[in-house]
């Protein structure tokens, strides 16, 4: 891969997430493994069925845990679509900037409510774990958006956390779920409520960000 493609990639989007480089080496390959035949559109559509591959998973281990293993290939299934559907666009230079971010937070976002319908089929006592969940990622695509239209800088990682972390943590909870009852649970629910105090905390940060470009532009219509 060239110089120039590799900077179309990894320039694309603003990273802080502990598996960086190990993800865009992984993405980089990837992308010239990958058929011309398939598009981008397509990719989107891999990431939203692993979505619903997740959702069936945690709908049919109500009955038997195993199943849990497929939800961990359902995130799996995702993570190729979700991380590879933008990325091959700049790798093949034909990126359609605006289209593609509009439909990866459409599709984002329906992706968490399924998964978060399918945490409401699989805690039939705890079904508020569900909302917890959907409450605290929705917040986060918020936190991302204010940031990224009051200071240009599009981010969707939480320090050194992000969306390819915080799939491989669930797996993993998911998979001692399987051996342990309630791991998903309670890691479900206190970990969308440390997501939803880290959004809250962001919102004061991008508040700041507001209040000092409002300063900012002020300043230079006096001049």
């Amino acid at each position: 891969m060239d110089k120039e493609a590799k900077k179309r990639i990894r320039g694309s989007r603003e990273r802080s997430n502990l598996l960086y480089e190990a993800e865009y080496k992984t993405i980089e390959y990837l992308c010239k493994l990958m058929p011309q035949a398939i598009k981008p559109d397509h990719l989107t559509a891999i990431g939203l069925l692993g979505s619903i591959i997740v959702f069936l998973g945690l709908v049919l281990a109500v009955g038997d845990k195993k199943y849990l293993f497929l939800s961990v290939a359902g995130f799996a299934v995702n993570w190729f679509g979700d991380s590879l559907d933008g990325r091959i666009a700049y790798y093949r230079n034909t990126p359609r900037k605006w289209y593609g971010w509009a439909l990866d937070i459409n599709v984002d976002w329906i992706s968490a409510c399924i998964i978060g319908l399918g945490f409401y089929y699989y805690f039939p006592e705890w079904k508020i774990v569900s909302f917890v969940f959907v409450v605290a990622y929705g917040g986060s695509m918020i936190v991302a958006l204010m940031r990224y239209k009051i200071s240009d800088r599009y981010t969707i990682d939480t320090m050194f956390v992000g969306p390819t972390e915080l799939r491989i943590i669930l797996c993993l909870v998911m998979i001692v779920e399987i051996f342990r009852e309630d791991t998903l649970l309670q890691f479900a629910f206190a970990g969308s409520l440390v997501i939803m105090l880290l959004n809250l905390i962001d919102s004061f940060k991008v508040l700041k960000l507001g209040d000092a470009r409002d300063k900012k532009e002020k300043a230079a219509k006096r001049l």
